[in-house]
């Protein structure tokens, strides 16, 4: 008994620690997870490239992954300077699209005759549009003070990836150990990999269609929203919501009718509805296994900890959690309660022999 109580306090200690140096080392930390992201993101995109087929020939591994790079970081840069610039008018437009909402919110409870009249700044504080806004400036501040050192960590990365199945290799000397161990590397990366290439199709078709819709309708910004919804798709359950209701919000301030915020409100809607309970599902399959309240809950926490970085990530982290803890006897409780059905595989069945006699091979 007292064993067993030592047990969970020494855990719940760790856990505390382990959050409090996550918090403390954010400034460090993030840039890093962002490389690492950016790295993925690359090799991806490298290994369709050397899938294209050329005539006879398709490209090499050492054409492919610089060409990658090149293409990714030019993408973000395009990107952020257009996000730039649209966030730059918004926000000096932000106070006046603030009092227009209070007025047509004042329109719309006019006629109730309320004792005490409901006013818009009861739901939302004063300067709450104008605050978002800064809060997204911050947010690409931010990025773009940490963007050389990501750059630095990505370099060092690509560079050095030849090496670490050796590395990884060399750690173990029980041969049962290292297979173990490239099993649970294989089963992330096909995890992550299957998880951020589904994600990031159906996010850029979000975007698109958010701003193809609010060019269509007429709104400002379009390019913005569009970005916007992209980067909320990757926040599981309210990031979809939110996406839909900035830019109707707009065009509630924007518009002297309500046709257009019928439209775009029921449009961008409709979207989300099919793309994110229909589509996206059947395409994810049961791949994930994570339980619904478990990403609820790992989205409170790391959104807590890293703001929306966290956010966007937590999905990816709570699978590389589970995954690891569902190959030691100690853990597999825990992968249990974070699994959706409570199945999480035979932890003395590696997938990775062929794996190790690959790496032997090389080295």
């Amino acid at each position: 008994m007292r064993s067993t109580l030592l047990t969970i306090t020494l855990s719940l200690f760790l856990v505390c620690l382990s959050g409090w140096l996550l918090l403390a080392g954010r400034t460090l930390l993030l840039p890093f997870v962002i490389a690492l992201i950016a790295w993925y993101l690359i090799n991806a995109l490298s290994g369709i490239f050397q899938k294209i087929p050329l005539g006879r020939w398709r490209l090499p591994g050492w054409v492919a992954l610089p060409l990658s790079l090149v293409a990714i970081f030019m993408a973000a840069t395009l990107v952020f300077d257009m996000v730039t610039v649209n966030l730059t008018q918004l926000a000096r437009d932000a106070p006046a699209y603030q009092s227009r909402l209070e007025q047509v919110f004042s329109d719309f409870t006019r006629p109730l005759k309320l004792e005490d009249p409901l006013e818009l700044r009861d739901l939302l504080p004063d300067a709450t549009v104008p605050g978002m806004v800064t809060a997204g400036a911050s947010f690409l501040t931010t990025i773009a003070g940490s963007a050389s050192l990501v750059f630095i960590y990505v370099l060092f990365l690509l560079l050095e990836q030849s090496t670490f199945d050796r590395k990884l290799q060399q750690v173990f000397t029980d041969r049962k150990k290292a297979e173990t161990a490239f099993a649970v590397r294989a089963e992330i990366n096909r995890s992550i990999m299957h998880y951020f290439g589904i994600k990031t199709a159906v996010s850029i078709f979000t975007g698109l269609f958010t701003s193809g819709l609010l060019s269509v309708a007429g709104l400002p910004y379009a390019p913005l929203f569009g970005f916007i919804a992209f980067l909320l798709n990757f926040i599981p359950t309210i990031g979809s919501l939110i996406s839909v209701i900035f830019p109707s919000l707009l065009a509630l301030a924007y518009y002297d009718t309500l046709g257009p915020f019928v439209l775009i409100a029921l449009g961008l809607g409709f979207a989300q509805f099919i793309l994110g309970n229909l589509i996206e599902p059947r395409l994810m399959g049961s791949s994930l296994n994570l339980s619904g309240l478990v990403i609820m809950l790992s989205l409170s926490f790391w959104g807590t900890i890293w703001g929306v970085v966290g956010m966007v990530i937590c999905v990816p982290l709570t699978v590389v959690l589970m995954i690891i803890c569902s190959k030691f006897e100690s853990t597999r409780p825990v992968a249990v309660l974070l699994s959706a059905n409570g199945n999480i595989g035979d932890p003395a069945r590696p997938s990775g022999g062929s794996l190790i006699s690959e790496v032997q091979a090389k080295v």
